[in-house]
């Protein structure tokens, strides 16, 4: 198989051990994924969310941007298509045109619903693990979203997980006859949810599913997936 190297460009946070930078942005987590899937060599460099000169190169202010050589691409889902195209003989992220229209679902699925639902409520425990200028920057976004302070967000984080558990349903229906939302072996629509629960795993102690919740097995071996890449990332716990 051969063998490239690219460079990707994330959020990160203060490092627990003095050295690596918390990686906390749930689209980045996708781009993680999405290129061990493809099995390709990559320099992550941390970005600090108040710090837009970093990625000033990509002509726009969001992470992730993936350079490639002489190729710089940012979202997610078109890092994702663009790693299919540039790379066609490494394992597929979508398994053909219809894997492929079915991830452009579950994305707009999982950013319109699922995250419009969680993350708001969860916002102030993410602005704990940030320093002042990167915190200050995330409660001025969110808020000016919103309309709301992060504590009143907050203030109505149990409805907002309630509703959120509602909400995944259909997937755990799903799991039911395959171990993946893709069948056998995770693929793209896999990176997507799987981005969610991570974030959160990052961000709060609370976990999202109860023990035995086909999403809980599910999590687990997405954590296991592409040598344990998810798993070394430290929990909240941790913290």
């Amino acid at each position: 198989m051969p063998e490239s190297y690219v460079i990707l460009y994330e959020l990160g946070g203060p490092p627990l051990d003095g050295r690596t930078p918390r990686r906390y942005s749930v689209f980045s987590w996708r781009t993680r994924l999405a290129l061990a899937h493809k099995g390709l060599q990559v320099e992550s460099r941390p970005v600090k969310i108040s710090d837009k000169a970093a990625i000033a190169f990509s002509g726009q202010g969001k992470v992730p941007v993936l350079r490639d050589g002489e190729t710089v691409v940012y979202d997610s889902f078109r890092i994702a298509e663009y790693l299919e195209q540039t790379y066609p003989a490494l394992p597929s992220l979508f398994g053909g045109e219809t894997g492929h229209a079915l991830a452009r679902f579950v994305n707009s699925w999982v950013d319109r619903q699922l995250v419009g639902t969680l993350f708001p409520s969860l916002m102030l425990e993410n602005e704990h693990l940030l320093e002042a200028d990167d915190a200050a920057h995330l409660r001025g976004q969110v808020e000016g979203v919103t309309g709301k302070s992060l504590e009143e967000l907050a203030a109505g984080r149990n409805d907002a997980l309630a509703s959120f558990r509602r909400q995944l349903d259909p997937v755990r229906s799903a799991l039911r006859t395959h171990p993946f939302l893709s069948g056998s072996t995770p693929r793209y629509p896999d990176h997507i949810l799987f981005s969610i629960f991570q974030w959160a795993r990052v961000v709060t102690p609370t976990r999202l599913t109860a023990d035995g919740d086909l999403l809980a097995t599910w999590f687990d071996h997405m954590l296991d997936a592409y040598d344990g890449l998810g798993r070394r990332e430290p929990p909240r716990e941790a913290a």
